[in-house]
């Protein structure tokens, strides 16, 4: 194990302490969710839920997100710049890297899942489409994920999050397809996804990607020299660097409290909206078919009435 210091006050009036301080309290809160949400559909299934089950499936899936932000949260790291806020090999890049991959894999299987229930329902071809590359491409980042970490090129970093814009413009465009085949609360909930998904992507493209590439040319006009992604493997297990400094933070402290925050509660709330299910259909707005042997004013009478007849 290699690792070095930085001597920076522990003192509450740090802010890098009390960001940290904030992360694991709402962790804490976002697990104690999860927790709920889980005997509440056990009690649902009358003790008899099975992780092979759609929501077993969803609640196991949230589970991997939910508790991997949670202990990103407690032991926050920056992987290219091998910082971290707290003194143990669980610290290290190479454990940490790990559990992000896993997390964000799941999450993406969360969206892949819900859009594929809503797309086979609506029977809306694009939106099922979509379903089926989101967790391929988030795949992909993630390789260029690891490539990043272990080489310190941050290039890759900004690809990779190009690739989450990517998957998450497209899951937009998903939520727009299904906008007409509902109505009341669900499509208000739709909406409320897709300027969530807006925010975030603005977010990407204005804030995360650029500070990424600004770092890359920074380095490249310092005249650093990138890692072999072997000697990269046996650095993000040995090295780690203890910092409390702000000035080290700063740049990492936006894209990780809504990672770790709205992220989260979007995975939560997946959970919910997949166990949903058996209540959407009241909420389509499946078209009056009239048939074509119906004479013109009994077709007017049958659509006044239509539109006359309240929805459940």
């Amino acid at each position: 194990m290699e690792w070095r210091a930085r001597p920076v006050s522990l003192a509450w009036s740090n802010p890098v302490i009390r960001w940290w301080g904030l992360l694991s309290l709402v962790s804490a809160a976002n697990i104690a969710v999860w927790f709920a949400l889980y005997r509440q559909f056990h009690e649902q299934a009358n003790g008899s839920l099975s992780n092979t089950s759609g929501i077993g499936l969803m609640l196991l899936l949230c589970a991997a997100y939910v508790f991997g932000c949670a202990f990103r949260s407690v032991l926050p790291r920056a992987d290219v710049q091998r910082i971290c806020l707290v003194d143990t090999w669980l610290s290290s890049v190479v454990v940490g890297r790990t559990v992000a991959t896993v997390a964000e894999v799941c999450f993406a299987a969360q969206w892949a899942i819900v859009l594929y229930q809503l797309g086979t329902m609506t029977g809306a071809e694009t939106t099922v489409t979509i379903a089926w590359i989101i967790v391929p491409l988030i795949v992909i980042a993630e390789c260029f994920s690891w490539y990043a970490v272990l080489t310190t090129h941050y290039l890759c970093n900004a690809i990779e999050n190009s690739i989450w814009a990517v998957v998450f413009f497209l899951v937009g465009i998903a939520l727009c397809r299904l906008l007409p085949e509902f109505h009341g609360p669900v499509r208000w909930a739709f909406i409320v996804a897709i300027v969530g998904i807006a925010a975030f992507l603005a977010f990407l493209m204005t804030v995360d990607v650029p500070m990424y590439l600004n770092r890359w040319r920074a380095n490249l006009a310092a005249g650093g020299t990138l890692l072999h992604p072997l000697e990269g493997l046996r650095d993000v297990s040995r090295r780690w660097v203890v910092t409390h400094d702000i000035a080290e933070w700063r740049e990492e402290i936006a894209w990780m409290s809504l990672y770790f925050s709205m992220a989260v509660w979007s995975s939560l709330a997946l959970c919910v909206g997949y166990s949903l299910e058996d209540q959407l259909p009241r909420y389509r707005t499946e078209p009056v078919i009239v048939s074509t042997s119906v004479t013109p004013a009994a077709q007017r009478t049958a659509t006044i009435e239509t539109a006359a007849t309240p929805r459940n």
